[in-house]
């Protein structure tokens, strides 16, 4: 009897574990409108179409790579949040929300960036470390041996940054530089603890890692990140989409990679240390915008 009683109490710790798993993966729907209206406005938006391009009016384009950097203050409204909400989402929430129910499609980031393989959402999965485990274990009642799924649960706070691939170009036709984002790449940032460590001191012995989880193909992507709204910390009721804060460029970025003959290298593949990196990426800024200044120089 105290058997059955001792299983009965672990079976319900572990439902209860299971539950609370569960409710970090997902996202609980109010029993009432937790509000005193009805937003409607960000669901019905559309994305602002693009203008039509012709090839004989682009005679200058540079294609480079920006890292975002979801930590800093002026992408937070990109991160947060970390726990599921009803009434708001971060931006990789929706992307994989959306890749989930076949809204968008997601691209193989260990491939190339060049969307060229598709990958499922449940590789996805396995590239954050979210799947269900199984664990084998004997019942105490019946003496048989049974298997126990553990839900799995993703760790939104390991999403750290983001990879935008974009192209600027200057169109003759309005005598104008434009930029447009090509794909959108989420990126995990965590520590890998080696076996047998202690508690102490994890993060000393741990090793950082990050991993590049899926591209998403932006021109496809918009339609889904216009009727999500983004936290506007000046207004709840005036609220953008994902989509305003990319095409307004209210994001902060740094540029990593520029498209040259050497298969596309990255800035750390041939300037080494953290400051020359920097004054790489700059020096790169500058290079687009002195373009410009220099095309209206008499």
């Amino acid at each position: 009897m105290k058997r059955i009683v001792v299983f009965f109490v672990c079976s319900l710790a572990f439902v209860s574990l299971t539950l609370s798993a569960s409710a970090q993966s997902e996202m609980k729907e109010p029993l009432v409108n937790d509000g005193i209206y009805e937003r409607e406005t960000i669901k019905q938006r559309i994305p602002v179409p693009y203008p039509h391009l012709r090839e004989a009016d682009m005679i200058w384009t540079k294609r480079v790579w920006r890292i975002v950097d979801l930590r800093q203050r002026m992408n937070h409204p990109l991160y947060f949040p970390t726990t599921r909400m009803h009434d708001r989402s971060s931006l990789v929430q929706r992307l994989i929300d959306a890749i989930k129910y076949n809204e968008i499609n997601a691209y193989d980031a260990d491939v190339d960036d060049e969307f060229s393989a598709l990958i499922s959402y449940d590789q996805i999965l396995a590239k954050l470390e979210a799947n269900d485990r199984e664990r084998a274990d004997v019942s105490p009642i019946t003496g048989r041996d049974t298997v126990i799924v553990i839900p799995g649960s993703i760790k939104w706070t390991e999403i750290r940054e983001l990879e935008i691939k974009e192209e600027w170009y200057f169109d003759r036709q309005h005598s104008t530089m434009h930029v447009r984002i090509i794909g959108i790449c989420p990126i995990r940032v965590y520590t890998r603890i080696p076996q047998g460590a202690s508690d102490d001191d994890l993060e000393i012995q741990g090793e950082t890692l990050k991993t590049r989880l899926f591209w998403v193909y932006y021109p496809h992507a918009r339609s889904v990140l216009a009727n999500t709204a983004a936290f506007n910390s000046n207004n709840d009721a005036q609220r953008n989409s994902f989509d305003d804060l990319f095409f307004k460029r209210r994001f902060s970025s740094y540029i990593v990679a520029e498209s040259n003959v050497h298969n596309n290298r990255r800035i750390f593949e041939y300037v080494f240390g953290g400051l020359p990196n920097m004054q790489e990426s700059e020096r790169i800024k500058s290079e687009i915008f002195n373009w410009e200044h220099d095309v209206w120089e008499y």
